[in-house]
This record gives C-alpha cells, sequence and structure tokens, in this order.
C-alpha cells in the first residue's frame, strides 16, 4: 500500500507541475513578505523579470504547497503516511491514536 501511495501522488504531483509550468512559468504568482535567503532566491525568482527578489515565481510556491499538503492528501485517499510522520502528528486529519 505505501508503494502504491508513493507512486499515486508522486505522478500526480509530477502531472501537475508539468501542467502549471506551462501555464505560470514567467508570471509573478505571489509577492512573499519578506526578502529569501540568498540560497533560496534562485528558486524563488525563477524565470521572473526584475531585480525585486519579493516577487514569487510559480515552481518555489509549488514546492512549498506540495511540502505541506502531500502528508494530508494521502490520509484523505486513505494511504497510510510513512511512520516517523505518524509518531510526528499534526495534519488537518488526525488519527485515532492521535485524537485521544
Amino acid at each position: 500500500v505505501k508503494m502504491k501511495s508513493m507512486f499515486f501522488i508522486g505522478f500526480t504531483f509530477t502531472a501537475l507541475l508539468g501542467m502549471f509550468n506551462t501555464v505560470f512559468d514567467g508570471r509573478v504568482v505571489a509577492k512573499l513578505p519578506f526578502v529569501p535567503h540568498s540560497l533560496f532566491q534562485g528558486i524563488s525568482h525563477r524565470n521572473l523579470m526584475g531585480q525585486d527578489m519579493t516577487d514569487c515565481s510559480f515552481i518555489f510556491l509549488y514546492i512549498l504547497c506540495t511540502m505541506s499538503i502531500r502528508q494530508n492528501l494521502q490520509k484523505l485517499l486513505g494511504f497510510a503516511p510513512s511512520r516517523a510522520a505518524s509518531r510526528v502528528g499534526g495534519g488537518l486529519f488526525p488519527t485515532e491514536q492521535q485524537s485521544k
């Protein structure tokens, strides 16, 4: 079940990445309330014109969203999260052990 979950979620997010990347490439999709650290400026300002580092590219926002919803999406679809994620807990859909 875990391997099926990984393949399904990976395929879904890869397909969405390709589709959205063609739509939003080179467009400012968000305005960050801070200037990102120099390590992240390359990806947060990827393919954007101008020098305003608070402009956010699609790929940076996509990575942040993917990292934040992956565990909740797996729970919603009925796939078991990893043991490490289960120990940490949290998320929108608590398991029975977390609600006790």
